[in-house]
C-alpha cells in the first residue's frame, strides 16, 4: 500500500478528498488518500491549493507531484526539476468547461446579442453574418484550445490557430512561428487566447499585438491573466482595436474594485469561471494518471521543463 498526500487550504479537503479517495480505490486500489500532514511517506503528492509556506521536502518519497489545475505556474518554482511535475488534463470537467465558455461567447459576439441587452424599445433589426463569413483565431493549441477550436469549426466558423508546434486539426487552419502569430490575429475578427503562461507568452497581446487586430475585432481571454498587458489593452479598446474585450482572467485575481475595467462599456468581466477544476471528474483524471504510472506507463500532462508546460 502507498500513499497519496492531498495538499489543500481551506475547504478543499471536504471537496476534493471523497472523489478523489474513491477514483483511487477504483483505479488504482492499492494507493490510499491521506492529508497532507500525514503524507511524510506519500509517494503522489496532489496539490489542490498551495498553502502559506509550502515546502515540497516534507515529501522526501514522492515520486511526482500533480496539479488540479491545468496552469501550473504557481507550482513550478516549488518542485525541483528532477521531480516529474503533471499538470491536470480533464476532457470531461477542464476542457468541457472551456469549450462551453469559448463558443458561448464567441456566439454571443457573432450574432451581436448584446445591442439587445437593456435596450430601450426600438426595431434595430440586425442580421448578422452566417458563421462561415466570421474569422475566428484560437492562439493556443493544447489540449483546451483545440477542443475550442473544433468546437468551433463545428459551427462553421473560417477558424485559424497558433501555436509552438505545428497541429493537425480537421476544419482549423493551423499556423507557427512569428508570421503565422501575425497572420492569425489580423485576421480574427474574434481572437481567443489560450496558450499557456511562460516567460515567452507574458504580456502577448501588448500594445503592438493588439494594433495588429481588425477594427472592431473582439478579444475573449479565458486563458492566463498575464497574457495581456491591461494598460496597453485598455488603450486599444479606446482605439477601436479591438472593440470589446471579455476577459475570465486577470494578473490580479479577484480584479481590485478601482480597476478601469469595471467601469469600462467596452469590457466584460467573468470572475475566472472559464474552465474550474469539477472535482468528480479531475479526481477521475489524477487516478488515472496515479494508475498509468503505476503501470509503468507516461503520465498524461507531464510538463516540459523547457518549455514551461
Amino acid at each position: 500500500m502507498t500513499r497519496a498526500a492531498l495538499v489543500t487550504t481551506g475547504d478543499g479537503w471536504d471537496r476534493f478528498a471523497p472523489p478523489l479517495a474513491a477514483a483511487l480505490a477504483g483505479a488504482a486500489p492499492d494507493v490510499r488518500l491521506v492529508p497532507a500532514d500525514e503524507g511524510a511517506d506519500a509517494e503522489w503528492v496532489v496539490i489542490q491549493d498551495l498553502p502559506e509556506g509550502f515546502d515540497l521536502a516534507a515529501f522526501p518519497r514522492a515520486r511526482a507531484v500533480l496539479a488540479l489545475w491545468a496552469g501550473i505556474e504557481a507550482i513550478l518554482p516549488h518542485v525541483p526539476a528532477d521531480l516529474p511535475l503533471v499538470r491536470l488534463v480533464d476532457p470531461a470537467g477542464l476542457t468541457a468547461g472551456m469549450t462551453e465558455w469559448v463558443t458561448g461567447h464567441v456566439l454571443r459576439h457573432h450574432l451581436g446579442i448584446d445591442r439587445y441587452l437593456g435596450a430601450a424599445p426600438h426595431w434595430d433589426r440586425h442580421v448578422p453574418p452566417l458563421a462561415r463569413e466570421r474569422r475566428v483565431g484560437v492562439l493556443g493549441l493544447g489540449a483546451l484550445g483545440a477542443d475550442a477550436a473544433r468546437a468551433l469549426a463545428g459551427f462553421g466558423f473560417d477558424v485559424a490557430g497558433w501555436s509552438r508546434s505545428p497541429k493537425d486539426i480537421p476544419g482549423v487552419a493551423a499556423h507557427t512561428g512569428p508570421d503565422g502569430l501575425r497572420a492569425v490575429i489580423e485576421r480574427s475578427e474574434i481572437l481567443v487566447l489560450l496558450v499557456p503562461h511562460t516567460p515567452q507568452t507574458e504580456g502577448l497581446m501588448d500594445a503592438e499585438r493588439l494594433g495588429w487586430m481588425p477594427e472592431g475585432a473582439v478579444l475573449l481571454n479565458p486563458g492566463r491573466g498575464a497574457l495581456v498587458d491591461e494598460a496597453a489593452l485598455t488603450a486599444a479598446l479606446a482605439a477601436g482595436r479591438p472593440a470589446h474585450a471579455t476577459l475570465d482572467t486577470f494578473r490580479t485575481e479577484p480584479l481590485p474594485r478601482d480597476h478601469p475595467f469595471w467601469s469600462d462599456p467596452r469590457v466584460t468581466i467573468t470572475p475566472h469561471v472559464a474552465s474550474a477544476t469539477r472535482p468528480d471528474s479531475a479526481a477521475e483524471a489524477v487516478a488515472a494518471n496515479i494508475a498509468r504510472a503505476l503501470r509503468g506507463a507516461p503520465m498524461e500532462g507531464t510538463v516540459e521543463r523547457g518549455r514551461g508546460y
